[in-house]
């Protein structure tokens, strides 16, 4: 059984459509049941209840004639009268059955009425070439074949109301179309500068249209106008707060390596690295990728670079074919810097790291596998946090880190419009990782 939601439109403009056409096409079905069905079947009947009286009129003149050559005579005139062609007795040519078209509606109004109506009836013919109606009655000289003009049983051209019906329809629809498209572009446009947004591009957009779409479109602009200020500032801040924390440090290096080479002053060098290297952790998850404008990019270029930087660290990675993935606007530095992540994260904890590409339509997903413990499947979102470390058997920041490797890659693939999902390697048996980014 098909569902309803699978078969309808997924977007707005079709959505709109069928809010439109819908309401329409009832209106035409109820209008054509109720008036054409009930009021031209009424003016049928009373038409074809017209020419019964006139064929009662034939028909008492012929029970009164005493031969069919008389009531020729006497009928001749009134054929003329009544416009009627008469023939009796009647010719081969008269029908012997009744017959109306598939889709005549008023033909068998006509037929049914006739048979109710007019003593004698035999059979009917509706459907004819000359737009006659061809009839048999039985009369006591023998049968009687009559033709009338179809135009006498029932309305004139019924069916130029179902066409002036539609036609109106089908205006009044582009009509309402054209209006109603005109209040749904500002929406469509202030989803697209949303999206945009949200894969970290300011694309222009101007708030237009109803009050209620301006005012979301007005509040759009604000929250963004918000969120990129705060970045700025924050961006600002951590500039200032990397300034100052690396001056001390350098004089704290510089002091050090005055000092004796000693097992003290190593522990201190070794501390002091520890602080340079969580400090420039912590800015690279504040920081993100805010400061790379985002550019048309080969896919494999960034992902076969990450890996040529961690096989000539000395790490087990390999690589599988990604050729022909095409360009994507990404941040590219951004993107190398998450795969880089999920790569060391990889080989903290595994002995192999596999790193393939899969491109879909709408998508790009970057996948790094390993052969290590994995992780469970209940703490995988608690692993996404940032500062978040596992203590069981796999810690994803393990070695000194602050838990942040994890997030500073999830926060790259949000700003690319996409996600970071964490799962089983069926290929190793270890973590698989999926930096996912939109097209």
């Amino acid at each position: 059984m098909i569902r309803l939601r699978s078969i309808l439109p997924r977007g707005l403009y079709g959505r709109a459509a069928l809010i439109l056409i819908v309401p329409i096409v009832t209106i035409q079905l109820v209008v054509s049941m109720a008036f054409i069905q009930r009021h031209f079947d009424g003016v049928t009947q009373q038409l074809t209840g017209a020419v019964v009286l006139d064929l009662g009129l034939v028909m008492g003149v012929i029970r009164q004639a005493g031969s069919v050559d008389e009531a020729r005579t006497r009928l001749a005139p009134i054929a003329d009268a009544l416009a009627m062609e008469l023939d009796l007795p009647a010719t081969s040519a008269a029908p012997t059955a009744d017959l109306a078209g598939l889709f005549d509606l008023s033909g068998e109004v006509i037929l049914r009425t006739l048979r109710e109506r007019l003593p004698g009836f035999v059979a009917a013919q509706v459907r004819t070439e000359d737009g006659f109606v061809r009839m048999q009655i039985a009369t006591p000289l023998g049968p009687l074949g009559v033709g009338v003009k179809r135009a006498r049983f029932a309305a004139s051209n019924p069916h130029q109301l179902l066409v002036l019906m539609i036609g109106t329809s089908i205006l009044l629809t582009v009509i309402a179309y054209a209006f109603l498209r005109n209040q749904l572009s500002p929406i469509t446009q202030l989803a697209r500068a949303a999206e945009a947004f949200g894969k970290g591009r300011a694309v222009p957009y101007r708030p237009r249209g109803a009050l209620e779409v301006r005012a979301a479109g007005a509040a759009f602009l604000d929250m963004r106008a918000r969120i990129e200020r705060q970045i700025e500032q924050r961006t600002l801040l951590l500039s200032g707060v990397s300034h100052d924390l690396r001056t001390p440090m350098t004089r704290m290096r510089l002091s050090l390596s005055m000092f004796p080479d000693e097992e003290e002053t190593r522990a201190l060098l070794a501390d002091l690295s520890d602080m340079e290297r969580l400090v420039d952790e912590f800015l690279a998850f504040a920081r993100g990728d805010a400061m790379e404008e985002a550019q048309k990019t080969d896919v494999a270029d960034v992902v076969r670079r990450a890996v040529d930087m961690a096989a000539r660290a000395g790490k087990p990675v390999t690589m599988d074919k990604a050729q022909g993935l095409g360009e994507l606007l990404m941040r590219p530095l951004a993107v190398q810097r998450a795969l880089e992540n999920l790569i060391n994260n990889a080989d903290r904890f595994g002995s192999r790291v596999a790193v393939s590409v899969r491109a879909e339509a709408r998508s790009v997903t970057l996948v790094v596998e390993d052969d290590g413990p994995g992780i469970p499947k209940d703490r995988r979102d608690e692993a996404l946090r940032p500062f978040t470390r596992l203590d069981a058997a796999r810690d994803p920041n393990r070695g000194g880190g602050v838990g942040l490797g994890l997030s500073i890659a999830m926060d790259i693939a949000r700003s690319h419009g996409g996600t970071l999902r964490l799962g089983d390697s069926a290929r190793l048996g270890g973590l698989k990782a999926e930096l996912v980014l939109a097209r």
